[in-house]
């Protein structure tokens, strides 16, 4: 905890007002602005206490009833001090966030993936399309007013040798969640539980 206070006094004297350090569940989290984005990942790359030189993940969190709508959220790893830093950054719908890939190159397929599920915009990305969904596909899959019905789902059918496009069905049993702790033990006999006697 101490060594993330350290860290965290060394960014506010460091960067100032740029950042905003926060920790929480033994974490440390950074926000700041969009203008700010890329100078604050700059220095947490290159700063010789900081040296967070590997990019681990970025997404984002969907907040509809924000007027910034989503956080862009970037995980990253100093193997130097064994240490992780939260940065993140709110985006209106309307806002195109810069491209990190000049800091840190892995941060392209993050980005694509992040504007295939999210629809936020990186400006200066050199080839931003969608990455995990179909070709045609409208809408964002990860927005919380994504509907869940009315769309199509792509599959290939090995009896047919060929792709098939069919209506998305969800099947309700698989929603019921039983949050019955495994060492309690099951009141009632699960599938394959009749085997054991």
């Amino acid at each position: 905890m101490e060594k993330l206070q350290n860290l965290s006094a060394h960014l506010v004297e460091k960067l100032g007002e740029k950042v905003c350090p926060e920790i929480a569940f033994g974490e440390l989290t950074v926000v700041v602005t969009l203008a700010d984005l890329l100078p604050v990942l700059s220095f947490l790359k290159a700063d010789q206490a900081c040296r967070f030189n590997s990019l681990v993940d970025i997404t984002a969190v969907d907040h509809p009833e924000r007027p910034a709508r989503f956080e862009v959220v970037y995980h990253l790893l100093s193997m130097y001090t064994n240490a992780r830093i939260r940065v993140k950054a709110s985006v209106a719908e309307t806002d195109m966030v810069p491209s990190a890939i000049g800091i840190h190159p892995s941060a392209n397929w993050m980005e694509r993936e992040t504007f295939d599920m999210f629809g936020i915009l990186f400006s200066g990305h050199p080839d931003l399309r969608r990455i995990l969904t179909d070709y045609g596909f409208r809408g964002h899959p990860l927005r919380k007013d994504f509907p869940t019905t009315g769309y199509t789902e792509v599959r290939y059918d090995e009896a047919l040798k060929r792709v098939v496009y069919e209506p998305v069905k969800l099947v309700q049993e698989y929603r019921q969640f039983d949050f019955m702790s495994p060492w309690e033990g099951a009141e009632y006999i699960l599938p394959g539980d009749e085997k054991k006697a």
